[in-house]
């Protein structure tokens, strides 16, 4: 590390469009990349970023990934890159869940102040799509059970006859809101918090629980797929 610099890399490639950003010396910048082939995207834009904030891939010393879920390839992406960071420039990693990422957003957010300030019992549910007609959850209670995915039919369904009221946050197909699929029976986080900002990522490669299970990948599967072994 040259003179003293800190320099922290944040990378989401769990879907498109690809995020990058960096901090060095007070300086933050972020691009956002549009194409599946993250693969090919993935060094150009880091380069660029680093170009852009006066700093080297050799200076970077933490790196906060998004860990899932998301593309297999996608996320796949993300773990080998901080891996090799690890490796080569024995950087900090720091990983998290979109769950996680979106939760931390929208707490901090005048919208779910509010929405505590009336509903007290209430919790946060972070809905993301996951493929044609199948959806991740995540409620955020004491009870919470970790994330799922299920149908549409099962999403709806477990809003339902979820017994607290609920605000949403997250996305549908194509980054859409979720008013529609929802029907309006719920509020929801601003469009803001519900996708991931650069910003939040280098504030979690601050955050030593963050460094637990950074590199353990959350790919999910459908329930319906998954192997029973009878015990």
């Amino acid at each position: 590390m040259q003179n003293g610099k800190e320099v922290i890399l944040a990378l989401d490639t769990s879907a498109s469009p690809l995020l990058v950003g960096v901090h060095a010396d007070g300086t933050r910048v972020s691009r956002r990349r549009k194409g599946i082939k993250q693969e090919r995207l993935l060094f150009p834009v880091i380069n660029e970023v680093l170009r852009a904030s006066g700093s080297t891939l050799k200076e970077v010393k933490k790196i906060c990934i998004v860990r899932g879920p998301g593309r297999f390839t996608g996320i796949r992406i993300a773990l080998t890159f901080a891996s090799m960071m690890q490796y080569l420039n024995h950087a900090q990693v720091y990983g998290a869940t979109l769950f996680e990422i979106l939760r931390r957003q929208v707490e901090h957010s005048v919208a779910y102040r509010r929405f505590k300030e009336k509903n007290s019992q209430g919790a946060l549910a972070v809905v993301l799509h996951a493929f044609r007609e199948e959806y991740f959850l995540q409620i955020f209670d004491k009870e919470s059970s970790g994330p799922l995915w299920l149908s549409r039919e099962e999403l709806l369904d477990r809003l339902i006859h979820y017994d607290k009221p609920l605000l949403l946050a997250g996305s549908d197909k194509n980054g859409e809101s979720l008013a529609a699929l929802t029907e309006n029976q719920y509020p929801l986080a601003a469009d803001k918090d519900c996708r991931v900002r650069p910003e939040t990522l280098l504030a979690l490669a601050q955050d030593d629980s963050c460094k637990q299970n950074a590199l353990e990948p959350l790919y999910l599967k459908p329930a319906r797929f998954e192997l029973v072994i009878p015990q």
